[in-house]
């Protein structure tokens, strides 16, 4: 018989969530409908790496406003690309009924995972829709700007550059003086 591996108390009491276009896998502007029919499918790099060290203490949740793509769609891709067992949660835009950066996107997700705000930290490369519609529902963010040098910080905010340099900002959090 298999053991049923339980998740950590302290899991089940914190979330992060993930955009997914230009978060975890590349966004390709050529190709269009479900990214699962994609020809061809990327990560960003450290996506899996990062991914695999956050899980067994971090419920792992994906926050999309993908439109072209259900939750079947999302997981086949994210399957293609061996994330799919890394992420616990989907909120997708076709199933949430609202788009980030609404306050109703993000109060669905505190509602479906009992969480209060200061339990979950978003992380996305989309400064307005991830950082400011997170931070507007009193949700910690970590900025992913791959793009630039802008690296901002606030109490409510981590910048950074890779998703390889995201373990070290979460903890930032974590510390007092921070």
């Amino acid at each position: 018989m298999d053991q049923i591996t339980q998740p950590s108390p302290a899991k089940l009491q914190h979330c992060l969530l993930f955009d997914w276009g230009d978060t975890l896998m590349r966004t390709f502007p050529a190709y269009n409908g479900p990214m699962a029919e994609w020809p061809r499918i990327e990560t960003l790099p450290y996506a899996h790496r990062t991914l695999q060290e956050l899980h067994p203490e971090w419920i792992l949740a994906l926050a999309t406003n993908a439109k072209d793509s259900c939750d079947e769609d999302i997981r086949t891709a994210l399957g293609r690309a061996r994330l799919a067992h890394l992420l616990d949660r989907i909120y997708c835009y076709t199933k949430v009924g609202f788009k980030k950066p609404s306050q109703e996107f993000f109060n669905y997700i505190l509602k479906d995972l009992s969480l209060t705000a200061s339990a979950i930290i978003m992380i996305g490369d989309n400064y307005e829709t991830d950082v400011v519609g997170a931070n507007q529902a009193g949700i910690r963010a970590v900025w992913f700007n791959y793009r630039s040098n802008a690296t901002p910080t606030t109490t409510m905010l981590r910048t950074i550059h890779s998703l390889k340099d995201l373990p070290a900002a979460l903890k930032s959090f974590e510390d007092p003086l921070s």
